[in-house]
């Protein structure tokens, strides 16, 4: 199949969405604040609490993002994306509803899908702040999400290398009813931030290569985001000078 290189996306077209960029932002926090929470053995509020959270985070990706425009073969990249998204909102909820995790191969699925969507979803949030052509609290906002977005992601990748290779990474010691998906989301924001206390490490080669990309990836976002920050600011305050230049003549 062929893919077809994705339209720039206009300026109006962010503009439109930039009012769901702040709600996105908490919605991507959330997950990290209910982690500690969150027990799929425990009361109705802490079973409820991790799919809650992700409902809301894939509802709200849905919604802030501009739609993708580009096709792959025959079929359109953001039917696909919808699907993921519907898929990764759904699924989050058959241990509550089933009332027993699901089987290894179903829950791998789970996890390796929704890593996809959250995959998909980072890259789009970068797309967005690429070609926006102002900076707003807004937009900031989206930044930081990104963010955020970006040490979720790379926990449902670890989750997934994980459950495939169980000695990918070592754990150490986890609390009571600690899911290994916030274990790892823990190693991945750990990482994020170059602190690498030392508690969860990579325990494979496989693992020690993903650390090392998570570092990277990291590293350059952070990097790609002040750089966008700072040329749209620098535009925006020329424009601003040459219209006050044009009235004054």
């Amino acid at each position: 199949m062929r893919v077809e290189a994705p339209m720039r996306l206009s300026a109006a077209a962010i503009r439109a969405k930039e009012r769901h960029f702040p709600l996105f932002l908490l919605t991507a926090v959330l997950p990290i604040v209910l982690f500690p929470v969150a027990n799929l053995d425990g009361t109705l509020l802490q079973r409820l609490a991790m799919p809650l959270a992700v409902t809301l985070l894939v509802m709200q990706s849905l919604r802030a993002l501009p739609a993708w425009v580009a096709h792959w073969g025959g079929l359109r990249l953001n039917g696909i994306y919808r699907l993921l998204g519907l898929w990764s909102a759904l699924s989050v909820w058959w241990p509550v509803l089933a009332a027993h995790r699901p089987p290894f191969v179903l829950h791998l699925l789970i996890v390796a899908m929704r890593a996809l969507f959250y995959l998909l979803t980072a890259v789009r949030i970068i797309q967005v702040l690429a070609n926006s052509d102002r900076v707003s609290a807004r937009t900031l906002c989206l930044g930081a999400a990104g963010y955020v977005h970006l040490g979720l992601t790379a926990g449902l990748m670890a989750t997934v290398l994980q459950l495939i290779d169980p000695d990918s990474f070592n754990l150490g010691a986890m609390a009571l009813h600690e899911e290994l998906m916030a274990r790892l989301s823990y190693f991945s924001f750990v990482t994020l931030g170059s602190l690498g206390y030392g508690d969860v490490v990579p325990a494979s080669p496989v693992g020690e290569s993903f650390a090392v990309l998570l570092s990277i990836s990291s590293t350059l976002y952070l990097s790609l985001l002040i750089g966008l920050l700072l040329s749209r600011f620098i535009a925006s305050q020329e424009r601003e000078l040459i219209e006050k230049l044009e009235e004054e003549r």
